[in-house]
């Protein structure tokens, strides 16, 4: 079976592109969730330490904007796939639950409540992902 073409193997026999997409996408949401740590972590620093304004792009309110944008897409593809693929809920409820922290982060004012809440946001919706992950296995 090895050596025949995909057309003639059996459907449940193919390999399926669809589980290695979502599962890119979910390694996506990782990497975006990594850098936003990054990110949060570098400008606490560079603030404080530094004295720096928020004027660099680096700093700018839209990158908050657009980095829960991109969360939000990748979790909802990522995420709402695999819980139609593999029935379990938990990863959804747990990225949802983090994607609702950053949001609530972008309606307060800047300082340690909306690092706290971006990070912790940030965690949930790592952890979301990693047990998509684990659970399409």
């Amino acid at each position: 079976m090895a050596n025949m073409p995909l057309e003639t193997l059996p459907p449940a026999s193919r390999p399926s592109l669809r589980p290695s997409l979502r599962r890119r996408l979910d390694q996506i949401g990782l990497g975006l969730a990594g850098l936003c740590a990054v990110h949060c972590l570098a400008t606490l620093v560079v603030i404080s330490a530094l004295g720096l304004g928020g004027h660099f792009f680096l700093f700018d309110e839209n990158i908050h904007r657009i980095g829960l944008a991109l969360a939000l897409a990748i979790a909802a593809v990522a995420i709402g796939w695999g819980v139609l693929r593999h029935g379990r809920v938990l990863p959804f409820v747990i990225a949802v639950g983090g994607l609702a922290l950053m949001a609530v982060a972008l309606a307060v004012p800047h300082g340690a409540n909306e690092f706290l809440l971006t990070l912790a946001g940030v965690a949930l919706v790592s952890l979301g992902h990693l047990l998509n992950l684990r659970t399409a296995h």
